[in-house]
């Protein structure tokens, strides 16, 4: 029996057991869009031998035109999760294919690749992710309000009667991720109001990246249901905390499963900086700071992004995005935080972020900190936040990019991540990426806002 036939048999069981009668077959494009077939389950051999047929052009950046031959989307048998939020259905990420090849634009192929360049490193990345949302009603003006008229809170982080308010959600989600064996183990009403994270273990970086997609996913589809809109957009109000998208980095050993960001016995020379942390840690810790100005681009990748990241906090709390390119221990004002000895948070990514890019980007950076025994810099104890940008300089200290326009630019000339994010058939991935958000930020800039007009219309 082949590989692939084994894999029919075994999913082909578990759809019985499960009484599903159709597979989401699903991928997603640069934007981190999900996109998907429904698969009747009698079509089972012919998606998973075959693949579900797409336009690629249709659904986003996908490096295609209506030129371009179908792209096949290889379902792949370990990521089957059946959904019970809608129990008669299951889930398959695909590995999208051109002409029988990997299609290198598409952002799970990248990260797939990543990994198996890792793994011959005999290494393996885990990570975790706090995934951050609002939930918002739409106004007949096509504003925005928070869901909850009651969560007007000047404070609103961890109220108690905010939690309560939603706990029928809340519960629900929380029910769901266990059913799909994730391991729920916290459920928060964050900084802002209406807003909200749920946390759950952490397992590879593809497996993460999965869930993340099935987790916005079911986190929409729970909204809608209710009547209201759920929102991971890094800056939905003015006025209130954004929604940020916090990832825990660990690098392990492939064969023997050992955590390897951990110090040693010795800390005079396993743990430099007195975190309880490895060399190697610290040496990764030293690539993503070295590389951030490009890596903020991927990390952080809408013009709606930059509204998020600054100095100090707004009405509804405290600001929890990264200004600064800084490293520090249990610090929640630099761009890496060590919560523990054994992971490095890095809190640079937002809500936008689409997690097999991010992941693969952040990789690329680590790895180049590793081959080249980068230093971090100087653990961070202070506020940032209450540093002026004159002094945050004097220590060496670098500012991220202002606006999407500017990380791109970063990135379109950073050879670490060109080559991390890998080739296409017209050159590295990230100067496409690249490309692609510079017209992003154009066709955002020419528009003439509200704002604009309430400000120079009769100014002069």
């Amino acid at each position: 029996m082949t590989n692939t036939e084994a894999a029919i048999t075994d999913i082909a069981k578990r759809i019985k057991d499960d009484g599903v009668e159709f597979i989401y077959a699903m991928y997603v494009e640069m934007h981190g869009k999900a996109c998907a077939k429904l698969v009747p389950v009698n079509a089972l051999e012919g998606l998973m031998t075959d693949g579900a047929g797409f336009a690629g052009f249709a659904s986003g950046p996908m490096g295609q035109d209506p030129s371009s031959p179908d792209m096949l989307a290889i379902p792949d048998p370990a990521s089957y999760t059946q959904l019970p939020w809608q129990p008669n259905v299951a889930a398959m990420q695909c590995d999208p294919t051109v002409l029988g090849e990997p299609w290198p634009y598409a952002p799970r192929v990248i990260l797939r690749k990543a990994l198996a360049q890792l793994a011959e490193r005999n290494l393996v990345l885990k990570t975790g992710v706090e995934a951050e949302y609002s939930l918002v009603v739409l106004n007949d003006d096509g504003s925005i309000s928070v869901a909850d008229e009651r969560d007007v809170g000047d404070l609103p982080c961890y109220d108690a009667k905010g939690l309560t308010r939603m706990l029928p959600h809340l519960t629900e989600v929380s029910h769901n991720m266990n059913a799909m064996g994730w391991g729920n183990y916290a459920n928060d009403h964050e900084d802002a109001n209406g807003q909200f994270e749920q946390n759950w273990q952490y397992a590879d970086a593809l497996t993460t990246a999965d869930r993340l997609v099935l987790f916005r996913l079911m986190i929409h589809t729970m909204a809608e249901r209710d009547g209201r809109y759920a929102t991971f957009m890094p800056k939905p109000f003015t006025n209130k905390t954004g929604n940020g998208l916090h990832a825990h980095l660990s690098l392990w050993s492939a064969d023997t499963d050992e955590p390897l960001f951990v110090g040693g016995d010795n800390p005079e020379t396993t743990d430099s900086k007195g975190l309880g942390l490895s060399e190697l840690a610290y040496q990764f810790a030293g690539g993503l700071i070295q590389h951030a100005p490009a890596l903020v681009a991927v990390a952080c990748p809408i013009v709606n992004s930059y509204k998020r990241m600054g100095v100090g906090a707004p009405d509804s709390g405290a600001t929890w995005a990264p200004a600064y390119a800084a490293f520090g221990g249990n610090n929640r004002t630099q761009m890496i935080r060590v919560p523990e000895p054994d992971r490095l948070e890095v809190r640079l990514g937002d809500g936008a972020a689409n997690p097999y890019l991010m992941f693969a980007a952040m990789l690329a950076c680590g790895l180049d900190g590793v081959d080249n025994n980068m230093d971090p810099g100087e653990v961070n104890t202070s506020n940032l936040f209450a540093a002026t940008p004159e002094e945050v300089a004097a220590r060496g200290i670098e500012t991220l990019p202002p606006t999407l326009l500017h990380a791109a630019e970063n990135l379109k000339t950073n050879k670490v991540l060109a080559e991390g994010l890998g080739m296409t058939p017209t050159g590295p991935y990230s100067h496409y990426f690249a490309e692609q958000k510079k017209k992003e930020f154009m066709a955002h800039h020419h528009q003439v806002t509200t704002g604009e007009i309430r400000k120079y219309l009769t100014l002069f």
